[in-house]
């Protein structure tokens, strides 16, 4: 899985991405526990699912290359109200693509942070197509704004 992100993301050659370590887990843990989703089989995750509940003045930093995605996780402190969704990293197998299992698992989170904090936004900084057309498809199904990260 982690091969997949980096194949993906990579995250190991950019700076300004994140690059999630125990410590971040732990505080996205303490921003929400729906942060961090996975499905996994009996071999480990199938599905990872990074979304980062945060406000709409961090959000609209990161929108305008403001601040990077580190900035982002670092700027949003536990305890607040969030009224926006960063749909940070989707990484599915590729066995386990097109059977609307991500979809579903990430309905779940979102639905999730919905019920304790009051999301209007989806916003995302798509890289792939696939990236793209699931965050158009989430935020349809969640009758959420979407906003992209160019």
């Amino acid at each position: 899985m982690l091969q997949l992100i980096d194949e993906v993301f990579a995250t190991r050659q950019d700076p300004d991405q994140l690059q999630v370590t125990r410590q971040q887990i732990e505080k996205l843990n303490n921003i929400h526990p729906a942060a961090l989703t996975e499905l996994a089989d009996e071999n480990g995750p199938v599905i990872w699912v990074l979304m980062i509940p945060t406000t709409s003045a961090i959000m609209n930093a990161f929108i305008h290359k403001e601040i990077s995605e580190k900035e982002l996780l670092d700027k949003t402190k536990p305890g607040h109200s969030y009224d926006c969704i960063y749909l940070c990293s989707v990484t599915t197998l590729p066995e386990y693509r097109g059977k609307g299992k991500t979809r579903d698992l990430c309905l779940k989170a979102i639905a999730s942070i919905v019920n304790n904090h009051p999301i209007k936004t989806l916003f995302v900084w798509p890289f792939t197509k696939e990236g793209d057309r699931l965050a158009i498809s989430l935020a349809r199904s969640c009758k959420l704004a979407l906003l992209k990260r160019k």
